[in-house]
């Protein structure tokens, strides 16, 4: 059994770019916001938590988040959508 220690673990949270941990979490997020809303009926109010807090991340890390920070608004605005045609049933 390969176990890791809390210090391997710790030097690899700092060899990873905190870019890369955000955009993890921030995708993940975005699925979370979409199972809430495929649910039958939508949890509406779950998923609306999940899309502010995304907007609100993408809004405090702006264009530090890297690269593929427009990637991450398509996604948020994609899922704000749904949310918009979820609520209206």
């Amino acid at each position: 059994m390969d176990e890791t220690s809390p210090l391997d673990e710790i030097a690899e949270l700092r060899a990873t770019p905190v870019t890369d941990v955000l955009a993890t979490h921030i995708f993940y997020l975005i699925q979370v916001a979409a199972v809430h809303l495929a649910a039958t009926p939508a949890n509406l109010e779950d998923a609306a938590l999940v899309i502010d807090v995304v907007a609100a991340i993408l809004a405090a890390g702006g264009e530090r988040l890297g690269e593929h920070v427009d990637l991450y608004r398509n996604a948020l605005a994609e899922v704000q959508q749904v949310y918009v045609r979820a609520a209206r049933l």
